[in-house]
């Protein structure tokens, strides 16, 4: 096979119709948008309209809030932090929200950095960040160091 003999499957592409360029198309004169009217027309959007009949996005019950003050944080899972440290990219005695975003494993601190317990420790680490899992506090305690968490969350 060579670049030159590669085609598309039968029938996989079909010609683009040009509409209103005479009878002989099928779709000429009107350009199959029937006569008169506002949708014979061009620069109309009718989306959602039901006739005068009560619209479907209407009729469903609005439901949930959003939040206008939420916070957002960006998430580290502890296994990523133990690869950098044995990469040599985090000191271990000292990991702040600023040495994450410095060393490349967070891009933006955003409301702050919180830890999640994904990955296994090994090194005792020192980590001072806005927000940790329960369950990810214990398990550096449990590796021999110790999780800060800066603000209530």
């Amino acid at each position: 096979m060579k670049l030159h003999e590669l085609r598309d499957n039968e029938g996989a592409t079909q010609r683009k119709k040009r509409i209103g360029r005479g009878p002989g198309s099928g779709k000429g004169k009107m350009g199959g948008r029937g006569i008169k009217g506002q949708k014979s027309r061009s620069g109309v959007a009718i989306n959602g309209y039901e006739g005068g009949q009560m619209p479907l996005y209407q009729r469903l019950p609005k439901r949930g809030f959003n939040k206008p003050n939420r916070k957002a944080f960006a998430v580290v899972n502890l296994g990523l932090i133990q690869k950098f440290v044995e990469a040599g990219k985090l000191d271990a005695g000292s990991i702040t929200e600023e040495t994450l975003v410095a060393s490349g494993l967070v891009r933006r601190k955003l409301d702050g950095i919180r830890v999640l317990a994904k990955g296994d420790v090994t090194s005792a680490l020192t980590i001072d960040v806005t927000g940790a899992s329960k369950s990810a506090i214990e398990a550096v305690e449990k590796a021999g160091g110790s999780l800060k968490v800066a603000a209530a969350e």
